[in-house]
């Protein structure tokens, strides 16, 4: 096979391919009815077209019969004049006519033979596209429900051209999250390791750790100190605590002392009244 032949036939096979993907089998069912309804079409106006012309030869016929009667009565008027030449003429047009109308009756049975031929296979096409109607009507029907069902399994089973769309969509964002994901985990490991530091200071991590462990120092050293003025804070406030509650104990017993002497002088008083009156 040549190079133009194998070429021509990668065409052919690429072309009917995408025919085969293209073709409504819908679609092919309807233009098929077309052309069978125009056939039919045809075959009418065919059978309409010959009709029309056995008429005009049954027309003709028709006007050859008045033509033989009117000299078959020439004939006879002829005779009676005694004029046999005219009446010979008139016999003989007579006959003229006569093979006219033979002839014409002999185009008139055929274009009759002919017409019902062409009815005969006018009805039997138009049965059988009545037939096909009818058988179209069901394919299609047939064609759409699977169609339709075909539809919703690739929708439920995620294998339609759109769902490979979606589902290759969802691959691409789970991958670049994931790739986001790593990226973010990466980035916080290199801070937490310091690379970052490194290229933009000229520590090294010995001097690092050195400056974490002074500052680790001076926050220590602070805490103590601020641990000592607490303390010192502390034992101020309970001293004043103490001589706070010193005072109120001395007060309390000033008073205690303050009633009891109160209560002797009543006694005093009463027992000194008892003797006035044991005297009286």
């Amino acid at each position: 096979m040549g190079i133009l032949s194998r070429a021509s036939y990668v065409v052919r096979s690429k072309l009917n391919a995408l025919l085969n993907r293209a073709e409504d089998p819908t679609e092919t069912l309807d233009y098929s009815y077309e052309q069978m309804r125009d056939e039919l079409q045809d075959v009418k106006q065919g059978i309409a077209d010959l009709t029309t012309q056995k008429k005009r030869l049954e027309i003709q016929k028709r006007r050859l019969e008045e033509n033989v009667e009117k000299h078959n009565e020439q004939a006879r008027e002829a005779v009676r004049q005694d004029r046999d030449d005219l009446a010979r003429q008139a016999l003989e047009k007579k006959q003229a006519k006569m093979n006219q109308i033979e002839e014409l009756e002999t185009q008139i049975a055929d274009l009759q033979s002919t017409q019902e031929n062409l009815v005969e296979k006018k009805n039997e096409l138009q049965n059988r596209i009545e037939e096909f109607r009818t058988k179209k009507e069901t394919m299609k029907a047939r064609y759409e429900a699977a169609e339709a069902s075909s539809r919703v399994s690739e929708a439920m089973t995620g294998v339609g051209d759109e769902m490979e769309d979606v589902s290759r969509a969802i691959e691409r964002a789970e991958e670049r999250t994931d790739e986001m994901e790593a990226r973010s985990e990466a980035m916080d490991e290199l801070v937490d390791t310091g690379a970052f530091e490194d290229a933009l200071s000229d520590k090294d991590q010995i001097d690092r750790q050195l400056e974490s462990g002074r500052t680790s120092a001076e926050v220590d050293s602070e805490l103590e100190t601020l641990k000592a003025e607490m303390g010192d804070s502390g034992a101020e406030s309970a001293a004043s605590t103490s001589s706070a509650d010193a005072d109120v104990d001395a007060a309390a017993e000033d008073d205690a002392t303050d009633v009891d002497v109160d209560v002797d002088d009543a006694e005093v008083e009463a027992e000194l009244e008892e003797l006035k009156d044991d005297e009286n």
